[in-house]
């Protein structure tokens, strides 16, 4: 095989992404304002939400939902041990404790069955990942948990994924998305909060801006532009820039032919792999859209040829990039030390976090960058 450079993922972006960001350039409009506001409308439509706010990142989406969400010291957040580190972070921020809940290993999301264990007094919301672009068993968590607890979706990895026919972020109280450049779609860095409740919206409007009344851009169009706003709540500056908001509304029409060629070359790997006896390929059920931000493997060092991390160097050798599918926070220094917990103590995020394995599935890969990857992997048979 003649050596490729394969990158675990790269942002899908073009000519018409950079046409579009000379309107705000050009316009001297360039903070929060049109351009972000026709984003969160195509977003909240092709996820059948009322309402839609863009922010600076998804962790701080997270931060801004939970806080909607009356969550504040003393109360308790179940977060899965199996997720990147800042669902868990998002907790702290508000003054709340991050309580983990073990994954199933085989779909590496949240655990129902392992909910009701973790519940206490304190619970004051939960946040199911929907991890790699696979939504969480809903249903299941939503039985596993007493009315009053807040869902807040972590859909980082979710744009356009689905459960039973609902959108990611229409499936809890509020959903937060990411559009970092691994995510299907991107604006360098931004994010988004879902919800069909007013008064959640409005909260987190306030929130993002400063805890300002009004926004920038209805103060600058007003009759009394000079007249600063009343602030009641202390906010935050989580806004997104009307040059990212160009951006999303390019990407947010691409996303579902983004997903369906992923799922075409997901299911292309699904076949090619199905044989060697050492790999287990991603598994849900059709009730299920996966939204594909990653293809993630689980290595069965027992029957491997090579222990997962001496695969990754081989395929890296060969130029193909790849990464634990992420990692438990759990086994994380600052929260083992915080909360002195063992890795044992969550054995599915255990093993998620020594034997997953992304591999490159993104938009810009050819037909032969897949067939490299996949000679790649069989070739360590």
């Amino acid at each position: 095989m003649t050596k490729r450079i394969i990158q675990i993922s790269q942002p899908c972006l073009g000519e018409e992404e950079w046409q579009a960001v000379r309107e705000p350039l050009f316009s001297g409009w360039v903070t929060q304002g049109p351009k972000v506001k026709a984003f969160e409308q195509e977003f909240a439509a092709r996820h059948g939400v009322q309402h839609a706010l863009a922010v600076s990142n998804c962790t701080t989406a997270l931060h801004l939902a939970l806080l909607a969400a009356g969550v504040g010291p003393g109360d308790e957040v179940l977060v899965p041990a199996f997720t990147w580190v800042a669902t868990a972070n998002a907790v702290l921020y508000c003054g709340g404790t991050p309580v983990f809940v073990d994954v199933d290993p085989v779909t590496f999301n949240i655990d129902a069955s392992k909910i009701k264990d973790k519940l206490s007094a304190r619970t004051k919301a939960i946040i199911p990942v929907h991890l790699f672009g696979l939504c969480a068993d809903m249903d299941a968590v939503k039985n596993a948990l007493p009315k009053h607890v807040k869902i807040v979706e972590d859909g980082a990895c979710a744009a356009g994924a689905g459960y039973k026919g609902v959108p990611a972020g229409a499936l809890g109280d509020l959903g937060c998305f990411s559009f970092h450049p691994r995510k299907s779609v991107t604006t360098g860095e931004g994010g988004m909060i879902t919800t069909n409740d007013e008064a959640l919206a409005q909260h987190v409007d306030v929130l993002r801006n400063h805890g300002a009344s009004v926004s920038e851009e209805q103060r600058h169009k007003g009759p009394r532009p000079y007249i600063l706003p009343e602030f009641e709540v202390m906010g935050f500056n989580y806004r997104m820039t009307d040059i990212q908001g160009a951006v999303g509304l390019v990407q947010i029409k691409k996303l579902d032919q983004y997903i369906d060629e992923r799922q075409q070359w997901a299911a292309w790997y699904n076949e090619r792999f199905a044989n060697i006896p050492w790999i287990r390929t991603p598994r849900y059920g059709s009730e299920y859209k996966h939204g594909w931000q990653s293809y993630v493997l689980f290595i069965d060092e027992e029957k491997a040829p090579l222990k997962r991390n001496d695969i990754m160097e081989q395929l890296q050798q060969k130029g193909i990039s790849t990464r634990p599918g992420t990692h438990a926070v759990h086994m994380l220094k600052f929260y083992a030390d915080k909360y002195n917990l063992k890795p044992s103590d969550f054995p599915g995020a255990e093993a998620a976090n020594n034997h997953s394995m992304s591999i490159p599935l993104h938009n810009r890969m050819s037909e032969d960058d897949y067939a490299y990857v996949a000679e790649a992997i069989h070739s360590l048979s």
